[in-house]
């Protein structure tokens, strides 16, 4: 476990990184330190991209500590610029005629070496002595991964620097205020439903400069949801308009100036409208699965639930409960019945989908008659099922204990249930289920009144007087 005092340093650091002030200068250019006069030219870097081997006089230190910073070059009237800031120090040897600087963008990876030759006279009178040579004409953008070399001229192998070096990003106040690369604008939207058209204005941005903007879908990284538009710099009208297929909670402004690397910013205006990430169920008749998967990334828990008809209330099924961050959700072996639903709990609150509600999918029913001192269960159903049914006392809504056996029933066939006087009352109901499948939302028929005189009905056949019972009973479907 880090110490306290490791945790404080590195807080430390990563402010004093994050509100370092940039140096400025004015003009960029070449310095060589003991009144040695330089001069400095563009090189393309191929002509001493080959080593020679170094003379025996020649040391492999004579170029050592090399140094690198960050410059900002500002200039009234002018948008200010970042410059590496490139320090080494070199022997002079009768046999080095200068020094080759270039810079690598790991980035893109685009070069730009420098050509930095000194005064033979002056050099050979100074032969052995340390010369430190300074140059900041270097350009690079913000946030920009660059590998920088220093050579002799000639090249002589095995006598030479390199460095990895990181310019600062927009997260230093400095770079932050006056590079005009983090100034990636302002949005304002307005959103036309009807043509499913969002038009964008952007201000606060670099003038005179072409400047992108495109809704994406924020994953891991901003995905394409369509083609970029192109704000001109010159024109005087700063606004485009973008079409989209759907307002998800993940559709995302995003606009950047038409520069390398340049500042994205985002706006996510619909990040709270997560209603419509529940439409999106689909079931398997087949498989008999039934799954969900996410448009965007949420936070959610899912569960199957049972849909109450006394109070819309969904009563959460027992080991259904999943997480989705991203990835899709799936329930094998799922009952069809109207009133299994699937119920979707976030921050903001909870929704309740039922897939099956309009009644596409075969259901089942359960009904009930009494018959004598016995309640007669059967099922009937669109497709071949097992169902499994007790007596049991409802204590609570969705709390309905057993007070009886465990009597298993085939579609089409029915069990009879011998009731004892106990076992009549206001809160005993019948329960049913499905026991073919994993998930099957059981159903309950209540408030079972049992007629103990043993009266008959009709001519005392058994099936006339299942006839005559048959005007009262109860179904749940």
């Amino acid at each position: 476990m880090i110490s306290i005092h490791v945790q404080i340093l590195l807080i430390i650091l990563f402010w004093n990184s994050d509100c370092q002030i940039i140096p400025r200068i004015e003009e960029c250019g070449l310095s060589c330190s003991q009144g040695i006069h330089c001069k400095s030219k563009p090189s393309s870097g191929i002509f001493n991209s080959f080593c020679h081997d170094a003379p025996a006089t020649l040391s492999s230190t004579v170029l050592k500590s090399m140094k690198i910073s960050t410059v900002m070059k500002c200039v009234q009237g002018s948008p200010c610029s970042l410059h590496l800031n490139i320090k080494g120090t070199l022997s002079l040897d009768e046999n080095i005629r200068g020094l080759e600087i270039c810079s690598l963008s790991l980035d893109t990876q685009q070069s730009q070496c420098t050509n930095v030759r000194f005064a033979r006279k002056k050099s050979k009178m100074l032969n052995g002595k340390k010369v430190q040579v300074q140059f900041n004409c270097i350009e690079v953008n913000v946030a920009q991964h660059i590998y920088v070399t220093m050579k002799t001229v000639p090249n002589y192998c095995e006598v030479k620097l390199s460095q990895e070096y990181y310019v600062e990003d927009c997260r230093n106040s400095d770079v932050g205020k006056y590079i005009s690369a983090c100034s990636a604008g302002k949005f304002d939207y307005k959103v036309d439903r009807t043509r499913k058209i969002i038009s964008v204005n952007v201000s606060n941005f670099l003038r005179d400069q072409d400047y992108y903007v495109r809704l994406c879908h924020k994953w891991f990284t901003c995905e394409d949801a369509g083609a970029f538009a192109v704000i001109k710099g010159k024109e005087s009208l700063k606004s485009v308009s973008l079409k989209y297929s759907q307002l998800l909670p993940c559709l995302c402004i995003e606009g950047w100036l038409a520069i390398p690397d340049a500042r994205r910013i985002q706006l996510c205006p619909f990040e709270n409208d997560t209603k419509v990430l529940w439409d999106n169920i689909v079931y398997n008749p087949v498989t008999q699965t039934l799954a969900w998967e996410p448009a965007c990334p949420v936070l959610v828990m899912v569960n199957l639930c049972r849909l109450m008809k006394s109070n819309d209330h969904c009563e959460d099924i027992q080991n259904s409960s999943k997480n989705s961050p991203e990835k899709q959700v799936k329930y094998s072996r799922v009952d069809t019945h109207p009133r299994l639903c699937m119920k979707f709990t976030t921050k903001q609150g909870s929704w309740v989908k039922c897939p099956f509600a309009r009644g596409d999918f075969p259901a089942w029913k359960m009904r009930t008659a009494a018959v004598a001192e016995q309640i007669q269960v059967f099922f009937t159903s669109q497709t071949k099922a097992q169902f499994s049914v007790l007596v049991c006392n409802r204590t609570q809504l969705a709390s309905c204990e057993s007070v009886g056996m465990h009597h298993s029933v085939s579609m089409g066939d029915s069990v009879l249930i011998t009731m004892s006087q106990e076992m009549c009352g206001s809160t005993i109901c019948i329960q049913g289920w499905r026991t073919d499948v994993d998930y099957s939302v059981p159903l309950q028929i209540c408030d079972i009144h049992c007629d103990f005189r043993g009266q008959t009905y009709g001519d005392g056949n058994p099936a006339k007087a299942m006839t005559h019972r048959m005007k009262s009973v109860h179904s749940l479907h």
